[in-house]
């Protein structure tokens, strides 16, 4: 399953850029995050590994950060290995204007086991979570 999500943010691209770039910043608008662990390589670099933990409602969900691809503010990319699947995302950012960006994301994923079917039934359930990701980081990164 494929699909791209966008929104656009009230801020200069530089400014959205340094806020998307430090992993501190995750728990402030990821809803669910536990915890950001690094494991291994350089922190945010290709190759670097983190373990990130979510807890959703009564659900917990531990999944391993690889990123690929880190040429900010045109790309930063990585994989997302979970128990039940894997994917891929890629985050761009777009100046606008001196104070406005367009945060996009592009994701891709493949799953294992009972998630297939989740996803065959449900397949908007991903992309709704995806946008409501966007939408707090826009209104975490226009608050700053």
């Amino acid at each position: 399953m494929k699909y791209t999500t966008e929104i656009e943010i009230n801020k200069p691209i530089d400014k959205v850029i340094a806020l998307f770039d430090h992993p501190e910043n995750m728990k402030k608008w990821m809803e669910g995050l536990q915890s950001f662990e690094h494991l291994s390589g350089t922190p945010g670099q290709p190759g670097g590994k983190s373990r990130l933990k979510f807890k959703m409602g009564k659900r917990e969900m531990e999944m391993i950060e690889t990123v690929t691809i880190r040429n900010l503010p045109h790309e930063f990319s990585g994989t997302y290995e979970a128990k039940n699947g894997f994917n891929i995302v890629k985050n761009k950012f777009v100046k606008i204007s001196e104070s406005k960006t367009k945060y996009i994301t592009e994701h891709e994923f493949q799953f294992k086991g009972f998630m297939k079917f989740i996803a065959m039934l449900m397949p908007g359930m991903f992309k709704k979570q995806s946008l409501k990701y966007l939408r707090a980081f826009k209104k975490f990164a226009e608050s700053q």
